[in-house]
């Protein structure tokens, strides 16, 4: 989940307390080329004010007008736009595509509450919503439900922002943390050499104390966390590569050369990990890019880190100089 989701929700229980009339827009479906996806969302108030966006800004100016007109219904509303051409045209919606929205009026906070709740504690969440009734149920959820519209109900699927433990607090680490942070992941840094620490720079990411096992076990890593291990340590790193590789972590990897990455393997198969637990281990870590500063380390770290996000999946690619190398390609 995106942080300006989090400040979508935050804001709808923010003005409901105001007093004002608040109504949270979703995206249920798109056909076409839509600028958001279902599951985007904003909220709006009767003063205009708005948090968030379902369209990218094609779409947003109507509603807003529809709040300070009063056209907005005190039901659930499902507005449909580039129906027609011409519609397409005012509007402004890319090639042609089609958006259909749910407007919902914004009566009780509870169940918002109870969502922000179950996000803090790094839980997946999905609700269902019946448009008649206005009835609203929560449940658990698993990583990769999606959004869903039958016609009447809508379920819609909430979870904690991506988050990455960075282990070190060098150069490369606070590039990676700087792109980390333009991808919207939470930023968390674990480094107990305190003359690293000690010169942190990067205010937005958060330095956790603690060795780098214990911190790793501390934070519970779940579906929705990276761990990078950076310090060019291997009794730091492979500290904290015990804990992660045994995690629900989805990405786990190790900055080292090949032949370094060959005798961590065999180190840590001295340990109790599986050979399931060491395969997980990106390492060398990154894409093959050709990396030699940090800043092309860290980008080609973070390269890899939202491929396995995203799902991707590996092609090999045939170099000039007769050598492969693995690269990610979005899955069809």
């Amino acid at each position: 989940m995106d942080s300006i989701d989090l400040e979508v929700l935050q804001g709808a229980i923010r003005w409901h307390r105001q007093g004002q009339l608040v109504w949270l827009v979703t995206v249920v479906a798109t056909w076409g080329s839509g600028p958001r996806q279902p599951g985007a969302m904003m909220a709006i108030n009767n003063d205009g004010r708005v948090l968030g966006s379902v369209s990218g800004g094609c779409l947003e100016d109507d509603l807003i007008e529809r709040m300070r007109n009063e056209r907005a219904s005190e039901k659930p509303e499902l507005l449909t736009y580039g129906v027609t051409s011409e519609e397409t045209a005012r509007f402004g919606i890319p090639c042609g595509g089609q958006i259909r929205i749910l407007v919902e009026p914004v009566t009780r906070i509870d169940w918002i509450e109870e969502i922000l709740l179950r996000i803090g504690r790094h839980e997946l969440v999905a609700r269902t919503f019946d448009i008649e009734t206005r009835q609203v149920a929560l449940h658990p959820s698993v990583r990769g439900e999606r959004v869903n519209f039958d016609g009447s109900v809508l379920k819609t699927v909430y979870g904690p922002r991506w988050r990455l433990l960075i282990i070190g607090a060098g150069q490369t680490s606070r590039m990676l943390a700087e792109f980390a942070k333009a991808l919207d992941f939470e930023v968390l840094i674990c480094d107990p050499r305190q003359e690293y620490a000690m010169e942190w720079q990067v205010p937005a990411a958060r330095i956790i104390p603690g060795m780098p096992d214990d911190v790793v076990l501390e934070i519970e890593p779940d579906p929705h966390t990276a761990i990078v291990a950076l310090t060019h340590d291997p009794k730091l790193d492979d500290m904290a590569l015990l804990e992660a590789l045994r995690s629900n972590a989805f990405y786990v990897g190790a900055l080292g050369s090949k032949k370094n990455q060959h005798k961590r393997r065999e180190r840590l198969k001295h340990f109790d990990l599986s050979d399931a637990d060491i395969v997980r281990l990106h390492g060398p870590v990154g894409l093959p890019i050709g990396s030699r500063t940090p800043g092309e380390i860290a980008l080609s770290v973070m390269a890899e880190i939202v491929a396995v996000k995203n799902g991707a999946h590996i092609r090999s690619v045939v170099q000039s100089k007769g050598q492969s190398e693995s690269h990610y390609t979005c899955a069809a």
